[in-house]
């Protein structure tokens, strides 16, 4: 058996959804299409996906192809969800890339494009809605040559467009297609089809080329010889248990096996699913080329390899972080079950980042629709009606020197029954917190020096400026501790015996003063953009880049009456270029841009 993992990715409401459902009705999985309207499709599985008609989670489908088996990734259209198709792009042989007959090139098509195109992966162009009103799909793989790739071919011409008896035939064989078939399957040029996901008319076709222009895998290759390995691309919830999304790349993995996730992390799998015309099937094993849903690894995250690494698994674990955040709160009897709720959501997502301190709860996200998502999540799953205040660009604050504090236990003020000197040094960008010992590990019991890191570490996730300081070196100079006494014929007297709360109590207040005497710089998230415009509007666009503190590095021709415009920008002024790009371009224009690096905050209006 021969396998496919392919990925149907587009701009919001071109249709992936849709397409999706009617391969699956072409194929003979289920008995009719579902509609995202209706809210009865079949990769839509969750009941907010279902009542918003967008995608929030990639899902995973499977309908064969001829002699392949295909699996078929819905994947999340929303700009706010891009993490969710990155990492299920990291899994795939192939993708389709949908595209409407009516709107065309969009801002997420071009993001989407030039995503595969990093990544290398084959790319079939499908033009959507070739029966309504308005369609153009001559138009289109014009605008498709000239915006995302010189590299495609159209096999087909489409027959009264723009009507409900839209259909499509296939263009003569010019003796390209055989050379066209071995390009696509290496990514370096792009079969352009047409067809519409609510007539059907087209999706035949399109299923008959996926085995053609696309790559496709040996099912158990290797499966005796080679040791199991895969990565794991998403994990989510159903009934309380934990389902693990794995893309097997080699061997064969079986119910009862002891795998190694890394990180001196080793579990067994207790079950396995597979996916299999349309549902998830329980299986006794999970070989190469297959999507199996594995039940069991507790401690496994996205990203995880599961065996020996294989080229491409790092791939699933590259995410940039989102560049914003946002406080929530709820009542406070609710505060611990809010919590535990992120906690379970964030190994869900690892790029839902969740910081507690104090009574303040913050969550990173990537923008406005995640956090109504989130908060219906929360609310509908979880019963928990959480409150979100306004999306704020996540900082930083970066240790720039040396700052030492130390007390001596119940002298000059300290009423702790401890002794503790710090010295705060700063670290390099990405090593995270370090905690040393110059003083003797042996001058005290081990909990004490335990209960002082992880206050240290606690503390730093919310510095003296209220954001988080990520990179640091934190030194234990002095330690001491009054030993346990007690008076004659009495039990334990915490009066006259250090206690770990004498070094949870102490530890803020001094680390605090080292920081302030350290001192610290509030960074800010700087993105790389790429915008492109019609090259008559490059000085405008330019000089709004220059007024909200980005800097244009180059610019050049991306097409015909195209330019593109390179840059860099700070994360808090996007929404400004989103906002104001429209105007300046005749609605032409089209930014992307990707978290970059944090660097010091400077002074600049961005209104």
């Amino acid at each position: 058996m021969s396998y496919l993992n392919l990925g149907i990715v587009a701009h919001v409401d071109a249709g992936k959804t849709s397409l999706t459902e009617r391969l699956l009705h072409h194929a003979g999985v289920i008995d009719r299409p579902g509609s995202v309207d209706g809210g009865d499709t079949t990769t839509d599985t969750l009941a907010l996906e279902r009542e918003r008609g967008i995608t929030i989670r990639a899902s995973v489908a499977s309908f064969p192809a001829g002699d392949v088996t295909v699996n078929v990734l819905d994947t999340p259209g929303h700009p706010d969800f891009i993490a969710e198709v990155d990492r299920s792009l990291a899994v795939l042989d192939g993708a389709v890339l949908v595209l409407s007959a009516v709107e065309g090139v969009q801002a997420q098509t071009l993001v989407l494009m030039r995503a595969l195109q990093r990544l290398r992966l084959p790319v079939i162009v499908f033009v959507n809605k070739i029966d309504r009103r308005g369609a153009r799909p001559g138009a289109v793989a014009d605008a498709v040559a000239r915006r995302l790739s010189p590299d495609i071919l159209p096999v087909q011409r489409v027959l009264a467009a723009g009507t409900p008896s839209a259909r499509v035939e296939p263009l003569p064989d010019d003796g390209l297609r055989d050379w066209l078939a071995g390009e696509s399957r290496r990514g370096a040029a792009h079969p352009v089809l047409f067809g519409s996901a609510v007539t059907g008319a087209g999706v035949p076709e399109l299923a008959a080329a996926l085995g053609t222009y696309l790559p496709v895998a040996d099912g158990g290759v290797g499966a005796d010889a080679a040791e199991p390995s895969g990565v794991v691309f998403a994990i989510d919830r159903e009934g309380g248990r934990k389902r693990t999304f794995v893309r097997m790349r080699s061997g064969a993995l079986r119910v009862r096996d002891r795998i190694d996730l890394g990180h001196g992390r080793a579990e067994r799998v207790t079950g396995l699913r597979i996916a299999h015309r349309g549902t998830l099937e329980p299986r006794p094993i999970a070989e190469a080329g297959q999507i199996a849903v594995v039940q069991g690894l507790s401690t496994a995250r996205v990203g995880d390899v599961v065996g020996p690494a294989q080229p491409g698994d790092e791939r699933a674990s590259q995410f940039p972080p989102p560049s914003y955040e946002t406080v929530v709160d709820v009542v406070p009897e609710d505060r611990g079950r809010l919590y535990a709720a992120l906690t379970e959501l964030a190994e869900q997502d690892p790029l839902i980042r969740v910081r507690r301190r104090d009574e303040e709860i913050t969550v990173s996200l990537y923008g406005e629709v995640q956090r109504e998502v989130l908060a219906a999540v929360l609310q509908r799953e979880y019963g928990v009606a959480a409150r979100f205040g306004e999306v704020r660009t996540a900082r930083q604050e970066r240790i720039v020197g040396t700052g030492h504090a130390l007390e001596v236990k119940k002298q000059d003020g300290n009423e702790f029954l401890a002794t503790i000197g710090l010295r705060l040094e700063p670290a390099p960008v990405g090593s995270g917190v370090t905690f040393e010992l110059e003083c003797e590990r042996g001058s005290m019991p081990p909990a004490f020096f335990d209960a002082v890191e992880d206050t240290v570490r606690r503390e730093l996730a919310r510095g003296p400026l209220r954001w988080p300081v990520p990179d640091a070196r934190v030194v234990m100079t002095h330690s001491g501790y009054a030993p346990r006494q007690s008076h004659m014929h009495q039990k334990f007297n915490k009066a006259m015996s250090s206690t770990g709360a004498d070094f949870r109590g102490l530890t803020p207040r001094l680390l605090a003063a080292a920081v302030r005497r350290a001192g610290t710089v509030v960074c800010e998230p700087v993105h790389r953009f790429v915008i492109e415009v019609p090259d008559d509007a490059v000085g405008s666009v330019t000089s709004l880049i220059g007024r909200l503190g980005g800097v244009p590095f180059e610019s050049g021709v991306a097409g015909v009456g195209i330019a593109v415009v390179r840059g860099e920008i700070p994360a808090g002024a996007v929404a400004a270029v989103q906002r104001d790009l429209p105007g300046l371009t005749r609605g032409e224009g089209v930014c992307q841009t990707e978290h970059d690096r944090f660097e010091p905050m400077r002074e600049v209006a961005r209104t």
